[in-house]
């Protein structure tokens, strides 16, 4: 492949145009996968729809960065690259990356341009599946239309996934581009995200998937388009956790920072929902309660905060010693019922009564409610 060498600081990477025949078949569709079932599966895909069966059949893992392809939006671009007669329809780049280390060999007196050779494996693509995926189905309807078509590269090479994890989450951070959810699973393998977020997203993987989690599986990681029984939103959980985390960041530092103060923090907040649980009865999980909703999850984890910096140790005995803390939380349970929750817990919008059930629940155990840092 001819192509430009490119040198920003101490970053190489290359720049070329290859066809679209020769592009798809070196590249490969990947999408992330969320786990115990709750990965998107086209419903009820049509044996008509071509592109429905492609996108379910795109291989799912959860060291995958990429989000799960839009069937409208392969659909719209398609219809573009037919429509599109002198505007040229892929003008910008597509972003691919492979771990290999590609071999440049200059051409002449240009020290720039040259030879690039080809990876073994077919690459990853940082940025532009849906305009290669909708390119395949439209080189499929009119493939000699599709032969004309160049499509301008960068290549990243001889790096490790977290580079290109790291490149995909820069370009696509705006809140338009990616939901915060999806950046939440992200943060860990972003080397610019800072040390606080880092350890508010560790302890919202935690509570994900430690087998002894309360919130195990309960927390929903695809932004607000899983049709699982969820509470809570991964994003809201993080903002949350990364409240009380910031504003014990600098002890958690003198204490010894993530490797040390992650496992000490999710026991805390293990132990306190445990607690939780068993003072809220069935309430805990019922549809007819709000216990379990984000707003009063919300509240609690706010109520942990509290706690914890005052009888956070010993974690022996910390459940129990917790739990008749919480007890008071027994006469709130009609206060919590669905029906009038709101007219209880009136305010101006979520923000205002997530603060107000905060209040009450601190105010009923007797725990001193503190400020977050600003």
């Amino acid at each position: 492949m001819l192509a430009t060498q490119i040198r920003q600081k101490d970053g190489i990477f290359y720049f070329g145009s290859v066809r679209a025949p020769d592009l798809l078949a070196r590249v490969r569709f990947i999408s992330r996968f969320y786990g115990e079932g709750e990965e998107i599966a086209p419903a009820r895909v049509a044996h008509d729809d071509e592109i429905a069966q492609f996108i379910s059949k795109i291989e799912r893992t959860d060291r995958a960065f990429q989000r799960t392809l839009s069937r409208a939006k392969v659909r719209q671009l398609k219809n573009f690259y037919e429509t599109a007669i002198t505007q040229p329809p892929i003008p910008g780049t597509v972003l691919l990356f492979t771990p290999e280390k590609l071999r440049f060999q200059p051409t002449g007196n240009l020290e720039s341009v040259g030879q690039l050779s080809e990876p073994q494996s077919k690459f990853l693509i940082i940025d532009g599946q849906h305009r290669l995926a909708a390119l395949r189905f439209y080189m499929e309807d009119r493939p000699d239309d599709a032969k004309t078509i160049n499509v301008p590269c960068v290549i990243f090479d001889g790096r490790s996934e977290d580079f290109a994890t790291e490149m995909f989450v820069i370009i696509n951070s705006t809140p338009t581009r990616i939901n915060k959810s999806h950046l939440v699973d992200l943060y860990e393998r972003v080397s610019w995200a800072e040390p606080h977020r880092k350890f508010a997203a560790r302890l919202v993987g935690s509570l994900y998937s430690e087998g002894d989690s309360p919130l195990r599986y309960r927390i929903n990681r695809l932004g607000g388009r899983s049709q699982q029984d969820k509470w809570i939103l991964q994003a809201e959980l993080f903002n949350e956790l990364h409240r009380w985390v910031n504003r014990d960041w600098r002890r958690i530092q003198v204490a010894g920072g993530s490797a040390r103060e992650a496992p000490r923090y999710y026991g805390m907040v293990r132990d306190f929902l445990k607690a939780a649980e068993r003072v809220w009865g069935e309430a805990w999980g019922h549809s007819n309660y709000m216990v379990t909703k984000p707003v009063t999850l919300k509240a609690m984890i706010r109520v942990c905060a509290d706690l914890a910096r005052d009888d956070g140790d010993p974690a022996e005995g910390r459940i129990k010693r917790w739990e008749e803390r919480l007890a008071p939380w027994t006469e709130q349970l009609r206060a919590f019922r669905v029906d009038g929750f709101y007219e209880r817990f009136a305010a101006k919008g979520e923000v205002e009564r997530v603060s107000r059930v905060h209040r009450e629940l601190a105010r009923a155990a007797g725990i001193e409610v503190r400020a977050a840092k600003q």
